[in-house]
């Protein structure tokens, strides 16, 4: 959520900044007059307020004098009704300004390029060897269903589309990758937790996938206020939901393995095949709680511990930075990782690192006092550290040989116990 504070005082620029994505001026010039109007209200309750203070010492004089009071007590009754009456105003405009705040998303940073859609992305840096073969590569979910590790017509037959079943050399190549990237995280100072896989509305407003996205979001029941989670971004962040952090532990960092749920209502038809779009899927979570002035270098610390893990995998990926148009509600900056998927000859998203600012802070009151003892909203930053399942159709790809069977990259061999996959019985 955004300073109101800040869109009063600085009107215009909040404007310019909200217009590259995608909101319209007269939606914050609607937010800026019923603040001003509910300043008024405020003003007009003070006033009566303090004249019915006034006027309830008139009475008690009267009384103590044994003098008629019935004037100024019907003064006070209908001072008292006004004040009701504005309180109710100031309510209902209270409401109209939560709304309108809650659809307006994140002031994007200044760095970040201005652009309508994935177009206007900005490269940043490539890193490695994209590989050659000598025979057509195959689609990773080719080379699993040939290898019997991944069964996805049995996930329809008991789930529907999109959902999977990882078999045998499957399942450990995904709990392998997933071992590996948590061991990593723990290195760089992440406390690893587990979380729940529901959480209630609350939560989700926090973090700003509702009521924005809420199309996307599986609902438990149907009177229920619980969601299965999307990623773990939202357990995760909400942990300090309506909490004074201490400041001398910020930064503070977190990182979980947790299995996400996603409708994908607004992408019908996109990657129908694989594992690039699933409806579940394991993802590894960093999350950040940081000082405002610490914030861009935590983003840059993200960034190089999702790189880590695709270096050490020996993954060829680029980062991009996200153009205003196509990053996402609650970010003020995204990078996003890509890897090489060489069936498709293009490089796809693997992790996105954010820096939401204060904007999820203040949706979920997560403040910590500063040197002066004054409460401040902290800055949240997110970011995938990998999309497990995305990971394990990149190592398929890079790591296929003609013979049809997968080389396991070599710091996941410990883990996977064994240097290849080969064809697994099926049943």
């Amino acid at each position: 959520m955004l300073d109101m504070k800040l869109i009063r005082n600085e009107t215009e620029s909040v404007k310019e900044r909200l217009a590259t994505r995608g909101v319209d001026a007269a939606e914050v010039d609607a937010l800026v007059a019923d603040d001003a109007k509910r300043r008024e209200l405020l003003v007009q309750t003070e006033e009566l307020k303090a004249r019915r203070n006034t006027v309830s010492d008139e009475i008690g004089l009267k009384k103590r004098n044994k003098e008629d009071a019935s004037d100024v007590i019907a003064e006070m009754q209908t001072v008292s009704a006004k004040i009701k009456e504005l309180d109710e105003e100031v309510a209902k405009v209270d409401e109209a300004i939560q709304g309108r705040m809650l659809h307006f998303p994140n002031l994007p940073n200044p760095t970040i390029p201005v652009g309508a859609d994935e177009e206007a992305n900005r490269e940043e840096r490539v890193w490695g060897e994209i590989p050659s073969f000598d025979f057509k590569p195959k689609a990773h979910y080719e080379i699993g269903e040939d290898l019997g590790i991944l069964d996805w017509e049995r996930g329809a037959k008991v789930a529907g589309a999109r959902f999977v079943y990882y078999v045998g050399q499957g399942a450990r190549l995904e709990r392998a990758v997933y071992n590996f990237m948590l061991d990593e995280h723990q290195k760089e100072g992440y406390k690893e937790m587990i979380t729940p896989y529901m959480v209630k509305d609350a939560a989700m407003f926090g973090t700003g996938q509702y009521p924005k996205f809420m199309e996307d979001a599986y609902r438990v029941g149907t009177n229920e206020d619980m969601t299965l989670i999307p990623t773990a971004e939202v357990p995760l962040t909400n942990y300090f939901r309506e909490e004074v952090i201490d400041a001398d532990k910020l930064p503070y960092s977190v990182t979980a393995v947790s299995p996400s749920f996603r409708q994908e209502a607004g992408s019908a038809g996109r990657d129908t095949r694989g594992l690039i779009r699933m409806h579940q899927f394991n993802k590894v979570e960093m999350v950040k709680f940081t000082k405002p002035e610490q914030s861009y270098q935590a983003l840059e610390d993200m960034t190089a511990n999702a790189e880590n893990i695709l270096q050490k995998l020996n993954l060829p990926y680029h980062v991009i930075t996200l153009s205003t148009g196509d990053m996402g509600f609650s970010a003020a900056k995204t990078y996003d990782l890509e890897v090489w998927m060489p069936e498709q000859d293009i490089y796809r998203e693997i992790s996105s690192v954010s820096n939401t600012e204060a904007f999820q802070a203040r949706r979920a009151r997560i403040q910590y006092r500063d040197e002066e003892g004054k409460l401040q909203f902290v800055h949240t930053l997110n970011g995938s550290g990998l999309a497990v399942g995305r990971t394990v159709a990149a190592i398929l790809e890079n790591y296929q040989n003609a013979d049809g069977t997968v080389t396991i990259p070599e710091v996941l061999r410990p883990y996977f116990g064994a240097d290849k996959i080969v064809p697994e019985d099926t049943l």
